[in-house]
């Protein structure tokens, strides 16, 4: 569902659906919302927009809580190049965006009232993270770069940090390199999701991989000598989060360990590894930076294997005595 860059056509009409959305996605800019999360509603909306346009719906009067509710069928239905069906997920997204759109007509009296308010929104399965790395799986993965290669270094510093910090992709490659406070042992997260700072330890180990890579190999990198941004391409700037991902995702590939996954592979391990460890699930709620712990608490149920040991070694039931294997 996603492609080229989306245009409202329609959009020069001022009175039609298009020339609102394009006026909410400004008052969306306007009230501070990520830059991130106004392209992926303008593209959502813009899908919106098409589908309108085929059955003649062209203005924010023309919309019904029926015509949402077809809309909804649709994206239920809709299958994508591939044959798979959108997940509950990603309709549950396009659908919140709608509802915050018509409640913003409605809140300024462009329509009557909101057609999207009573729209149910289909449940989300809680999914946990498919694939979570053991400590020896971990390692296998940060010792595939070449160390020989100044982007084997880079790499192995940039996985370092991930394991380290559990930070997402995007705020890794925000990150500057004055990001980085060495003699604290921390990392300051300028604006992460939610645009909220925060402030996260990082281990010894990651912090002399960012070393090595800031004394040995940024400034060979470097097309402005200016650029502060922490890790650098071969292009001499930072990263796009897609392709950091696609180089993290071949590491985990050569490793050959069964599973994949990218840079997320690292935030949910060491999440789970901490919690196995013994970590406080609100010390990791706020190292991961999550707003609701019940984000974090999927977690715990992936530590399944350190509960089940604990079961083992202090219920009283849980071991067959021996004279009941004999006699069975």
């Amino acid at each position: 569902m996603a492609g080229k860059k989306k245009v409202f056509v329609d959009a020069y009409t001022p009175d039609s659906l298009a020339a609102f959305m394009l006026r909410y996605l400004d008052w969306m800019g306007a009230t501070n919302y990520s830059p991130s999360t106004v392209e992926a509603r303008k593209a959502d909306l813009h899908l919106f927009n098409e589908w309108c346009k085929t059955r003649s719906l062209n203005s924010p009067q023309d919309i019904t809580k029926p015509v949402l509710e077809g809309f909804q069928r649709h994206l239920y239905h809709f299958r994508k190049p591939n044959g798979k069906p959108l997940g509950f997920h990603r309709q549950s997204i396009m659908l919140t965006g709608l509802k915050g759109f018509f409640k913003w007509l409605a809140q300024n009296d462009t329509i009557p009232f909101n057609p999207a308010s009573e729209l149910i929104l289909p449940k989300v399965p809680k999914q946990l993270p498919k694939d979570i790395l053991s400590i020896e799986e971990v390692e296998t993965v940060l010792n595939q770069p070449d160390l020989t290669s100044p982007f084997g270094i880079r790499d192995r510093a940039i996985m370092e940090t991930l394991y380290s910090t559990g930070i997402r992709r995007t705020e890794l490659v925000n990150l500057t390199i004055y990001s980085i406070d060495q003699n604290r042992g921390t990392v300051f997260i300028d604006q992460g999701k939610g645009k909220k700072d925060r402030v996260v330890p990082i281990g010894e180990r990651a912090l002399a991989w960012i070393s090595k890579y800031l004394d040995e190999v940024r400034e060979s990198l470097l097309s402005d000598p200016n650029e502060g941004t922490l890790f650098i391409t071969y292009q001499g700037n930072g990263f796009h989060p897609n392709k950091l991902t696609a180089i993290i995702r071949d590491y985990i590939k050569q490793a050959d360990i069964g599973k994949s996954g990218s840079c997320h592979l690292f935030r949910h391990s060491m999440a789970t590894l901490m919690l196995e460890n013994g970590a406080d699930v609100r010390f990791i709620q706020e190292l991961l930076g999550h707003a609701r712990l019940d984000t974090t608490q999927r977690y715990t149920h992936v530590s399944i294997g350190k509960l089940k040991d604990i079961h083992s070694a202090t219920h009283p039931g849980a071991k067959l005595k021996a004279e009941h294997k004999h006699t069975h």
